[in-house]
């Protein structure tokens, strides 16, 4: 029975140490949606702004580190859209609002993905908590006798 329990403690502990590396590594692919959802989320926003701004207005054109310059908008219904792989692509307007709409209903979805798939392996960590230490008592009560 000892050495039973010994493999199964062994066996529970190299599970845990997957479960909680691929917690972590999920916890990190929701961190990169969450930041792109977040790239996206102002994209949607500046768009939105854009459809009330006319042609010749003055606008600051963020540069990096909160500084600007000041650009004069040559024609507020072309927008260039980054397609992936560095490819970026002449849009209307309201194209450019629906590939952005559309590529954040695509990561809600992921994201919602992603923290189902760790509630899970959350919840698959506390069982195998829970039968760790059940184990590590029941070897624990098998040693008392010997040490009376």
């Amino acid at each position: 029975m000892k050495g039973k329990s010994e493999e199964e403690l062994r066996r529970l502990s190299v599970e845990l140490r997957f479960l909680e590396q691929t917690a972590e590594a999920i916890q990190s692919r929701i961190n990169m949606v969450n930041a792109v959802i977040t790239d996206l989320t102002y994209a949607s926003i500046a768009l939105e702004g854009l459809e009330k701004e006319k042609k010749n207005s003055e606008l600051l054109v963020p540069i990096g580190s909160n500084s600007y310059i000041k650009a004069k908008l040559e024609n507020p219904d072309k927008i260039i859209v980054g397609m992936g792989a560095g490819v970026s692509v002449e849009k209307t307007l309201q194209e450019a609002k629906e590939i952005v709409k559309k590529r954040l209903e695509n990561l809600e979805k992921t994201r919602l993905s992603l923290q189902q798939q760790l509630s899970q392996a959350a919840e698959r960590i506390s069982e195998d908590r829970e039968k760790f230490e059940s184990l590590v008592a029941e070897m624990r009560e098998e040693k008392a006798p010997e040490n009376v």
